[in-house]
């Protein structure tokens, strides 16, 4: 059986995952016996997620009630090789939807999800197919899971450790498969080098990500290194210091910007509290850094307002200074942060608001889940017409 998946109006082979493949990688002559056994210790899975989602700005009141589906099935091993399929569904629920809302984020969509073949041992795992790929906090490169279709890639990717406290990582992309149901999937050539090593003091990465989305003619060359740790006690202070510079090609747009990350905070009592400036950085107002494989929901605040500039660095040419605070503790078992944002221009000394959020999350016994999330986003001038803006999002899921 060969999984085809239908894109652009071609079918195109994303996996084989057949009997037929299991018997060529167990390579005995008890193949047979070896792949029943593995097809008998298939474990299903699945993880549901009912949300409802309220924008409320100068433009829009809109609301938005979905469903996302997520099932597969892992299979058991054969000769250390096993493989994993999921299909993901996204369904619009009672005629709770606005064709404004979210700015198109959450469509319907029925697709494969991921669909890859694995090889792993001790010190060494290597997929090929349709998976998720998320590195060092998703700041780079993230599955984007806050969306109800979340984003995977059609990649070859190998994990091993050739020495204790070595960790590296290697990534091929070959397809992005966006949060757009099929409307933004690309073709790309993306490659990601990965490697973090354990210090006394912290976790030492550095990183180089070289882009290149074929359909949007763009290529961006980012390296990095990255320094985080915590100390202990029951008073524990958490760190997190991270640069990178980044060549952009972008159509006509040539620019080379830097990125900042400066994080501190500390664990007592209970709380958590951190202290955060990160700057995407302007080529003196030409183009900015960019992260467009980022789980950006989890950066520069929830209301998404500067996404484009993620995407495009031309959208937003004068960069973004962010400066945070956030509280985090725990409520009759529930996880609660608050976080504050002020925003400002990398470039020149423009102002582009501010933003406050609230989440209140909670996993209950048997693999349920909810949670409350809140954003409001004070424009000062920055979004024009659409002025300040307000998200609610409220949700139950289940896993098993």
């Amino acid at each position: 059986m060969l999984l085809l998946i239908k894109k652009n109006n071609a079918e195109k082979p994303l996996l084989l995952m057949s009997i037929a493949v299991l018997l060529a990688l167990a390579g005995n002559a008890n193949a047979a016996d070896s792949v029943m056994d593995a097809l008998k210790a298939s474990k299903a899975f699945g993880d549901f997620r009912l949300r409802y989602e309220n924008v409320d700005n100068d433009i829009t009141d809109s609301d938005l009630l979905s469903l996302r589906s997520r099932i597969g099935i892992k299979t058991g091993s054969v000769g250390n090789f096993s493989a994993v399929v999921e299909f993901e569904d996204v369904t619009h629920l009672l005629g709770i939807f606005d064709e404004n809302n979210l700015l198109g984020y959450e469509p319907e969509v029925t697709e494969v999800d991921q669909a890859f073949i694995q090889y792993k041992s001790d010190s060494f795992t290597a997929k090929f197919g349709r998976q998720v790929i998320t590195l060092d906090g998703h700041r780079f490169i993230g599955h984007v899971g806050w969306r109800q279709d979340r984003q995977t890639f059609d990649a070859a990717r190998v994990q091993f450790k050739p020495m204790d406290d070595l960790s590296v990582d290697i990534s091929h992309i070959f397809q992005r498969n966006r949060i757009f149901a099929e409307r933004l999937d690309a073709e790309s050539s993306d490659i990601l080098l990965n490697a973090s090593y354990k210090t006394p003091v912290g976790k030492l990465t550095a990183y180089g990500y070289f882009l290149d989305d074929e359909a949007r003619d763009e290529q961006s060359d980012t390296l990095g290194v990255s320094l985080n740790g915590k100390t202990k006690g029951d008073v524990s202070f958490l760190y997190h210091l991270e640069f990178a510079t980044q060549d952009i090609e972008d159509g006509g747009v040539e620019a080379d910007t830097d990125y900042l990350f400066v994080e501190g905070g500390v664990n007592a009592a209970g709380f958590t509290v951190k202290l955060g400036y990160e700057v995407l950085g302007s080529d003196d107002g030409n183009a900015s850094f960019t992260t467009p494989l980022a789980t950006l929901h989890k950066f520069n605040g929830w209301n998404d307002i500067f996404l484009g500039g993620s995407f495009n660095p031309a959208a937003m040419p004068n960069g973004l200074v962010d400066t945070y605070v956030s509280v985090g503790t725990k409520l009759a078992g529930a996880k609660v942060v608050l976080v504050h944002h002020e925003y400002e221009a990398d470039e020149g000394s423009a102002d582009y608001g501010s933003e406050t959020g609230l989440l209140v999350a909670k996993k209950f016994k048997g693999g349920y889940n909810a949670g409350l999330k809140y954003s409001a986003y004070a424009d000062d001038g920055f979004t024009g017409a659409v002025g300040d803006v307000n998200k609610l999002w409220v949700w139950v899921g289940a896993k098993f």
